[in-house]
């Protein structure tokens, strides 16, 4: 199986799984990115950088180009809910939202130890923090002290979805880390029950398992 189909299973998996048991958060899921998006991703990165898009990365955003969050009346006090935060890295960033950390800054060399591109944040301001995507496959970086990028904790995106889902289905509930999965609001939402960050919202999460 190629590396376009193997994303596109995994990715219908986990959507078709959103579909049935968090609608809010799959209504979050934007359409397909357009191709020059990508193209033009892929082309300003060969320019400044050397190196254009991981390939599984360009076919995820050709299934899906990033998240909408949806208006949630029961999380408008709390505003602590994001429906397109479903997946335990964070948010899916769209092509110009994953250049932005990833460009050097005019006059500046590139301060990334490897080729690779983030792909989801827990901070959507900066993002400062999230998971990248290389040849190497798929891990953690943060700003400024962890750009080695060296250490991916999944082989590919493919098996980071695949890692999800199966978290999702069979479980073991912490398979992807102290965050568990759990449902509030029609929300698929990754917390951990030992030091949870939802807080007015917490008591109307449950977990997955």
């Amino acid at each position: 199986m190629s590396s376009q189909q193997n994303v596109e299973v995994a990715w219908n998996r986990l959507a078709d799984w959103l579909k049935a048991n968090a609608p809010v958060s799959y209504a979050s899921l934007l359409p397909p990115a357009p191709e020059q998006a990508i193209e033009d991703a892929d082309a300003r990165l060969r320019q400044s950088l050397n190196f254009g898009l991981p390939v599984e990365l360009a076919e995820l955003w050709r299934l899906c180009g990033g998240v909408e969050h949806q208006y949630i009346e029961a999380n408008e006090e709390a505003g602590e809910v994001a429906s397109g935060a479903f997946l335990p890295g964070g948010v899916l960033l769209g092509p110009a939202a994953a250049l932005g950390p990833r460009l050097p800054e005019s006059g500046r060399g590139d301060v990334w130890g490897s080729a690779v591109v983030p792909w989801l944040t827990g901070d959507e301001t900066g993002p400062e923090y999230g998971h990248y995507a290389g040849a190497d496959g798929v891990g953690y970086w943060s700003m400024p002290d962890n750009l080695a990028c060296d250490k991916p904790g999944h082989p590919s995106i493919a098996a980071y979805l695949e890692a999800v889902h199966r978290t999702l289905v069979e479980g073991p509930a912490d398979a992807m880390g102290t965050d568990v999965p759990g449902l509030v609001w029609g929300c698929l939402i990754w917390d951990d029950p030992d030091a949870p960050l939802l807080d007015d919202a917490l008591e109307h999460w449950r977990p997955v398992h």
